[in-house]
C-alpha cells in the first residue's frame, strides 16, 4: 500500500504523460547548442503550439504535444520526453530565433528514470520525480554540458591549427611564408577567443527555490560532468589561444614593418643610384 501511495504522489508531482512515471521507464533527454544565443524578447506561448509556461529564467514549457523544453539564452534547447517529431516542429518554430547559428547542432542525449535518489550512471540520470524543479535541474545540467562540450571542440580546433605555425616558428625561427593562410588562422583564433569570452557560467547554482531534492540533483550532475574541472582547463587554454594569437600578432607587424623600412632602403638607394647616374655619366 505504501508503495502504491509513492507511486501516486511521483504521478500527482510528474509534469510528463503518466507512462513515463511507471517503474523502470525511461526518458529521452536532449540537449542541443544551435548557435550563439537565442533572440527570446516578445516570445509568446502561442509560439509553440499553446504550450504551457512553467518558468521563465530560463523559459521552461510543457508542450501540448507532450513532453518538457527549456530555452537558455546561450543558443540551447533542452527537450525532456519530447518525441522526435514535436522536437522537429519545436526547432522549425526556433529557427529564425537563433543568432550565430552553428552548421551543426551540438548535441549531449542521455536518459532519465524514477528511482529512490538522485545518481547518475553511465548514460542513466536518476531522479526521484519527474517534477519541474527536477526537470528544470536536468535541462541545466545538460544545457551546460552541451556548452561545454562545444567549447572543447571549439578551443581544440583553434590550437590544433595553430600549433604547427608555434612549431615552424620554434623550429627554424622564421614565420611561415604563406603569409595569408597565417592571417586567415589568427583571424580565426580570434574570432573563436571572443565568442567564448561571454562563455556559459557552468559553476553557476540555477535557483533551486530551497528544493532539497533538486539541489542535491544539481551537486551530483555537476560533479559527475565535471563542470569546475572542465571550466578551468576551457580558461587555462583559452589563456593559451590569447598568448599565441598575441604573439604572432606583434611577430607579423614586426614583420610589415622590417619589410616597410626594406622598401624605404631601396627606394633611397634607387633614388640615389639615379642622382649619381646624371650627376657623373650624364654630366661627365
Amino acid at each position: 500500500m505504501e508503495s502504491n501511495a509513492t507511486q501516486a504522489e511521483t504521478a500527482d508531482r510528474s509534469i510528463l504523460p503518466a507512462a513515463y512515471a511507471a517503474p523502470g521507464q525511461r526518458v529521452p533527454a536532449r540537449a542541443l547548442r544551435l548557435g550563439g544565443r537565442f533572440r527570446l524578447t516578445g516570445i509568446e506561448t502561442g509560439d509553440f503550439d499553446q504550450a504551457e509556461t512553467l518558468g521563465t529564467a530560463p523559459l521552461q514549457l510543457r508542450l501540448r504535444s507532450g513532453g518538457f523544453a527549456a530555452l537558455f539564452p546561450y543558443g540551447t534547447v533542452v527537450v525532456i520526453g519530447v518525441s522526435p517529431a514535436a522536437e522537429e516542429a519545436l526547432l522549425h518554430r526556433l529557427a529564425d530565433r537563433v543568432e550565430g547559428r552553428l552548421g551543426a547542432p551540438a548535441v549531449v542525449a542521455t536518459e532519465i528514470e524514477i528511482g529512490t535518489g538522485a545518481k547518475i550512471s553511465g548514460d542513466v540520470i536518476t531522479v526521484r520525480d519527474l517534477s519541474a524543479s527536477s526537470l528544470y535541474i536536468v535541462a541545466d545540467a545538460l544545457a551546460k554540458n552541451a556548452a561545454l562540450a562545444f567549447e572543447e571542440e571549439e578551443v581544440r580546433r583553434v590550437l590544433e591549427v595553430l600549433e604547427p605555425f608555434a612549431s615552424d616558428l620554434a623550429d627554424t625561427g622564421r614565420l611561415p611564408r604563406n603569409r595569408r593562410r597565417m592571417l586567415r588562422t589568427v583571424g580565426h583564433a580570434l574570432r573563436t577567443h571572443h565568442r567564448l569570452i561571454e562563455r556559459v557560467e557552468v559553476e553557476d547554482r540555477p535557483e533551486l527555490l530551497d528544493d532539497g531534492d533538486a539541489d542535491r540533483l544539481h551537486d551530483v550532475l555537476a560533479h559527475a560532468w565535471h563542470f569546475k574541472k572542465r571550466a578551468k582547463a576551457l580558461s587555462r587554454r583559452l589563456s593559451v589561444i590569447e598568448v599565441m594569437t598575441s604573439a604572432l600578432t606583434e611577430l607579423i607587424d614586426a614583420q610589415r614593418e622590417i619589410r616597410l623600412e626594406a622598401l624605404i632602403v631601396l627606394l633611397i638607394a634607387l633614388e640615389m643610384s639615379v642622382y649619381f647616374y646624371e650627376l657623373f655619366i650624364r654630366g661627365g
